[in-house]
């Protein structure tokens, strides 16, 4: 079991809130709008993404030693994450609804 396993689970579910997804995707759709109308920015956006995902795969390279020892130490910390978000959704119903509503 990988490190992204264990965090996909409470991330899934996170990114699976229709509050959460639907202020995502207004995001990217605003993000992409800006890249495409504006050229300068467009190439400053592609130079920073390039960036942060050499940044990224060079961390989980240099990481991955210390995560395959952490991870039962992840699955306790993911689970106890899914039971925060379950109490979460009980609670506050409006996590449900997309933001517009």
């Amino acid at each position: 079991m990988s490190m992204f396993h264990v965090q996909e689970n409470v991330l899934q579910r996170v990114l699976q809130l229709p509050v959460v997804s639907s202020t995502c995707e207004t995001l990217q759709r605003k993000y992409s709008s800006t890249k495409e109308s504006h050229p300068l920015m467009a190439s400053v956006c592609e130079v920073y993404e390039r960036g942060v995902q050499g940044a990224g795969a060079l961390a989980m390279w240099g990481m991955e030693p210390v995560v395959r020892r952490l991870e039962p130490q992840f699955a306790v910390a993911n689970n106890l994450a899914c039971r925060g978000l379950d109490h979460l959704e009980e609670k506050i119903p409006a996590l449900q609804y997309p933001v517009d509503k």
